[in-house]
Formats: structure tokens, sequence, C-alpha cells
């Protein structure tokens, strides 16, 4: 496609200095000629006299279109007539066309009529774009014409998107199938809309003071695809710069804050229950082995450490300063922490944006990009890195290591975090709390969690992205090499902001968060609890080597609800080649069935379970096995955790490692033989047929996404 860039920015300059917010249709056919979208023949009418000429140039039938900036859903202001066959019908939809947008607004500014091709067959669909306040632009694609409000069938993607992009998001709405022609109807040129959506998302990027813009409805069918109605807003305010250090300093000031070899306490306190007092304690017992420099302006010493009134009066080298002062001392102690040199600030207090002291956070915020200090907060419970025995937080200590990194907004979900892993024994490389975000934010973390050997799997807790765009492009990156898991809170709240266009009234927050963070290869939790699990298990988890999944269970009617959590969590049932049913119906009894599910039936002895599970382990063509257990006395809960965990095993030292997930229903017993499992690599939970598949679910969304499995 070529484009000739300096003739829309000619046209966008006259927008400007006209003060308007929107392109007439004139502009709006000069924006997609010159980017190569195809739009019908069409003109306008300022009086009743131009349209014997316009009418014969287009030819009919004919659409007719009121155009006025003032009047956006013309056809809620009876502003549109279709299928327009003669001059008099012409001449009456003009009139009817005045008299309804006078009625419906009647202070419009109505520059006259549009005079358009009408397009007939095919689907109908919109393409647009938006400027979404976090993610920035932003393509859309879905069903479009009158009812594309009604059922808000979209998908989006960051812009510019690429050719595959676009034609995934195809793929990416309820309406799928009918694109691709079902019950004998036509397929739709997918090259032709994917080419569409390109070209939107170009023009945006191309043209940032271009806000919103509307395709709908473009007419799809088999042989291209036309846009039949345009709309384009602008804004021209310049955007807010976003500040943003290159990825080598945000990694130079994130291994010095989350590995220090030194740490202030600004407001350390040998008082019982003072925050100073808890954090000092909580790096002393902890077992931290790095210097601790205790900063109080008149004890000389806290907790058998030498005090300081200041960091400047400290002779050494200091990585990190943990702030537990009032909010109204913090930007005083934070100027000396950057004459000190000292890279990043834990900002434990509250009383900043949080309370609506917005003031007292930019303030704070200037003195830190002045000295190059990088904040964490504030508002925050401080942070944990077990690899240096570092809890740099006056909350409870924590000891268990491990390779999850965590981090949340909130103080009550750090907590959650922390008492998850105690007591199921995940372990943890790092929690963080990240409370106002004044500063570093979780792309800052997941370009230290990247690197650091001591992490795996990686799990944010998020209110907001300040800004979603590079948080996008850091998650992108590393997801392909570990999975990122994200719980978005507020997702059912819709934008804030106002919608004018049809593309801005389908682009509720959340469903742009849930495309976004797909398209980065992010897997998302839909509740707490989900996020914990998939941070326990998604390491432990092998990567499957395809997608047949099959389920063994002892329960028919756990194999039900495990059939339906693999829809659900979108895996793929194998279906059973006629040789390996035959083999599977070798160790089951003649009342079981094979097939998949492979119901063993309840009452079976050990060996069953032990014979089925390795023929499901040794059988290249099966991808993860699923196993749900039915609690008897036959085969007790123990004894199923030691074969099946035995079994395992014995594949994995023969460089048979699939994923194995187990669903254990039955009395008590089963959390122990549950634990019994986990604990030997095997992902199992008692009473949940949901929730195995979850994570078995999340794991090979994250391979996909990182192009370790095949789609």
């Amino acid at each position: 496609m070529s484009s000739n860039r300096a003739s829309v920015q000619k046209l966008l300059n006259q927008v400007k200095a006209e003060g308007r917010s929107t392109l007439s249709p004139d502009e709006s056919r000069v924006l997609c000629e010159t980017y190569g979208i195809p739009v019908p023949r069409e003109g306008i009418a300022h009086s009743p006299a131009e349209l014997p000429h316009l009418v014969d140039e287009i030819g009919y039938p004919l659409v007719m279109k009121i155009v006025s900036a003032d009047i956006l859903h013309k056809t809620e202001a009876g502003g549109v007539i279709v299928g327009v066959k003669n001059s008099g019908e012409a001449l009456e939809a003009y009139q009817s066309i005045l008299r309804n947008a006078r009625a419906y607004k009647a202070d419009a500014n109505i520059d006259g009529v549009l005079v358009q091709q009408m397009l007939t067959g095919g689907h109908e669909v919109i393409i647009g774009a938006l400027t979404d306040p976090s993610f920035g632009k932003v393509v859309a694609f879905g069903l479009g014409g009158v009812l594309v409000e009604i059922f808000k069938d979209v998908t989006f993607r960051l812009a510019p998107a690429t050719e595959q992009e676009a034609t995934a998001m195809l793929d990416g709405i309820g309406a799928a199938e009918i694109l691709r022609g079902v019950r004998g109807g036509a397929a739709v040129d997918r090259a032709a809309l994917a080419r569409i959506i390109v070209a939107v998302s170009n023009i945006v990027v191309d043209f940032p003071e271009i806000r919103e813009l509307d395709l709908n409805p473009v007419f799809a069918h088999g042989a291209g695809a036309v846009a039949a109605d345009v709309r384009v807003m602008v804004d021209f305010t310049p955007p807010k710069e976003r500040y943003r250090p290159s990825q080598a300093e945000i990694l130079q000031a994130m291994n010095r804050i989350m590995q220090p070899e030194a740490v202030a306490v600004i407001g350390a306190s040998s008082e019982d229950g003072k925050i100073g007092n808890s954090v000092m304690k909580n790096l002393i017992n902890g077992g931290y082995q790095g210097q601790i420099y205790p900063i109080h302006p008149k004890a000389a010493e806290i907790l058998g450490k030498k005090a300081y009134k200041s960091v400047k009066e400290i002779a050494g080298v200091i990585d990190v300063a943990v702030f537990a002062i009032p909010a109204p001392l913090v930007a005083g102690a934070l100027r000396e922490c950057g004459e000190k040199k000292i890279p990043g600030a834990v900002l434990i207090p509250s009383g900043f944006a949080e309370t609506g002291n917005v003031e007292l956070q930019e303030e704070i915020v200037k003195v830190g990009r002045e000295y190059n200090v990088r904040l964490m907060g504030p508002n925050i419970y401080g942070f944990y890195y077990t690899p240096k025995n570092l809890c740099a937080t006056f909350c409870t200590p924590y000891d268990v290591k491990g390779h999850a990194a965590l981090s949340s907004q909130s103080g009550g979900v750090g907590m959650a975090i922390v008492g998850f892993s105690r007591t199921t024994k995940m372990g943890v490389s790092a929690i963080v709390g990240l409370g106002n975000k004044a500063d570093l934010d979780e792309d800052d973390l997941l370009t230290f969690f990247e690197q650091d050997p001591n992490t795996h799997v990686i799990a944010m807790h998020v209110e907001d992205l300040k800004d979603g765009r590079s948080f996008a492009e850091v998650a992108s990156r590393v997801s392909k090499k570990k999975p990122v898991i994200v719980l978005k809170a507020g997702r059912t709240a819709m934008g804030a902001r106002a919608a004018r266009s049809h593309t801005a009234a389908l682009a509720g927050n959340d469903r742009i968060y849930d495309d976004v963070l797909r398209q980065c290869g992010v897997v998302r939790a839909m509740a707490l609890k989900d996020m914990l699990e998939l941070a326990r298990c998604l390491p432990i988890l092998p990567t499957p080597k395809g997608e047949n999944v099959l389920i063994i269970t002892g329960a028919g009617g756990s194999g039900v609800l495990l059939s339906d959590a693999c829809v659900d969590n979108g895996l793929k049932l194998m279906a059973m080649p006629p040789d390996l049913d035959a083999a599977f119906r070798k160790f089951i009894p003649p009342f079981g069935a094979a097939g998949n599910p492979v119901d063993i039936t309840g009452g079976e002895p050990p060996t069953t379970y032990r014979n089925t599970i390795a023929l499901g382990l040794e059988d290249s063509r099966i991808h993860a096995l699923v196993l749900g257990y039915w609690h008897t006395i036959i085969t007790p809960p123990m004894v199923f955790a030691k074969l099946t965990a035995d079994v395992v095993e014995e594949f994995r030292r023969k460089a048979v490692d699939k994923p194995v997930v187990a669903s254990l229903v039955g009395d008590v017993e089963v959390e122990q033989a549950c634990d019994y499992l986990f604990e030997r690599g095997i992902p199992a939970f008692p009473y949940s047929t949901e929730q195995p598949l979850l994570v078995l679910g999340a794991k090979y969304r994250w391979a996909r996404a990182a192009g370790l499995v095949a789609n």
C-alpha cells in the first residue's frame, strides 16, 4: 500500500485551523482512498438542485445520509434512507432527511445530504480504531451495522496491527463462523478485511491526532470489502509525555533495589508497634546479610544498629531506602537520598494520591526524577526478595523460598499471597507491593524478573496499567520465556470516558484489557485464588508437545464434568483411535467405557489405575493426561496418589514428561493425597473438577502464545 501522508497531513491541518473535531465525508473519503480502503461512489448535495447531477453520476439504488458534525448517530436521528430508486424518491428522501435532522437537533449545523452508491449483499462488519487511556492506539473488528452496540461482538488489538494479527481478529469474534460461510452462505474475502484492518491501524499510528475512526458498516463479500460509512474524530491536544527510562537503565536500578547490598530504613524505631520498628525487625530477623542503616533524628542506636540522622551521614554506598515516616516528610528525605545517589526508594507511607493529595505525590515524583531515584509506591507494604533473605516490609516475615514472583497494588492481596504461599509451600522468589505506582510499575518488575534466574513464573494483581503500551511491549517479550499471569481487578466496570463513536462505545475498558493481554501472551486469571493456583502450578507442569488431551476417570459423573471443563478452558479432547481404544479395553471391565473419557469405573483395584495411566503416558499420540479419582475403599486416596506418582516418575526417568493433572473427589483423605501428588510435581485438587483444567488450560494458552505448541 502506498500512502501520500503529506496530503492527509494537509487535510488535517485544515481541520485544525477551522477548529473542527470531525472530518467531513469528502475528507474521510480522501483519507480512506489514500490508505487503499475501498469506499462507494458518493457526493454531497447541498441543495435539491444538485441532486440530478449526482444521482446520474452515481447510479441507482442509492443511500442518502445527513451530513452534520452535530449528528453522529445518523440512523437514530432519522438521517438515513436506503433503497432510493429514482429521482422522485431522491428528492423526497432529501427533504425528509432534513426535516428529521432538524426535529432531532434543531440547532445542528447541517452541511448537506450525502448521496451514496447503495451496497447490497455480503455481511456487515465494523472496523475501527480508538485512543485508549492506557494502551494508546487500538484497532477493533466485529459485527457491524445497526445492531453493533447490541451484540457487542468485537475484538481489539494494539495498533499497528500486523497482517497476521488482523487475520486472527477475524477469528476472534463470536460470529467468526458466519464470516467463513455456514449453511450454504458464501465466505467473505478475509484477505480484503485484513488489509482494511491493517490500513486503519496504520492511519491512527501515522496520525496520532485521529482520536477515533469508524468504518461501519463495512460490506464484506466473497470478492472484497467496501466501507459504506466513515466517521473520523480528531483531537489536536498534544498527548501527555510518559516518562520511560531505557530497559538498561530500568534493569540497572531494579537490580540494586531488589538485590541490595545495603538498606537504609528512614524512620527506623525501637518502639514496638511502629512501622519503622517492624521493618527493622524483619530485615534483621529475616536473615538479610547486607548492611542495615537505621535513620532517626535523635536515636544513637536502634535494635543493635548504629543510627544516623540522615542518609548523607553514612560513608558507604546505599542501594535502597525504605521509608517509614509520615507522608509530609517524604519529599525532604527523598531529596537527601538523591543527593546520596541512592537509586531506589520504597515508600511505605500513605496519604498521597489515594487520599486525594495529588500535589504531594507529584512533588515526590518530581524529586525522584530530578535525582534519578526510582520510587516503589507510595502506599505499599514493601517487598520481599527471598534469595537475599530480604523482608523490606512491615508485614509478617516470610522465608519459604521458591520460583514464583508475585506483585499486587493492594496490601490485602499481598498478604493473601503470603498466606497462600506459606500454606501451600509454593515458595516465592519475590512479593512486591506497588500501591499508587507513582513511578515503578509492572513493566519495571517484568524487566527485572525476566533476567532473574530465581524467578520461573510471574503473577501480578493489577488494578490499572498507567502505561499499558509499555507493559504490553515488555510482557510480549517476557511471556515467551516465562509465564506471565495477570489478575485484572475492576473487570466489570466500563470505561469512564464518554464514547462518541461506535468503536469507543464497544470498548469497555476490560474488553480491551482482555484482548491486549491475550495478544501479549499473558495468561489472565479471573479470580485471586486462580492467580495463586496458576502461579503455584504452571512452573511444575511440563510444556505439552501437542493438543491431544485424554481423561482417565473412575467415575462417569466426574468424567462429564472434566470434559466440560476441558471445553471451557480451550482444550481439545483427543478423538480415540481404534487401536488405542482396544488397548485401553484390555485393562477396564466390560461395563467400563473406553473412548475419551476412559471410564474405568469406581470399583477397580490399584492395578487398573496404574495400567491405564501407564498406557496414557506411553502412547505418543496423547499429549496431556487428566485423572479423575473417586474415593473407594478398594483404591484408597493415598494408594491412588502413590501409584500415580510412581508411574509418572517411572516415565520421567524414560524422558517421557507429559502434563498430568488430577481431580480427587471423596472424603477428607483426598486432601492429603493431593498434597502428596503436588509435592511430586503433579497438580492435584480435592473436591474440584474445574481447577485442574483451569491450570492445564492456562499452561496450554501460555505455550501456544510462546510458540512452544502449535495452535
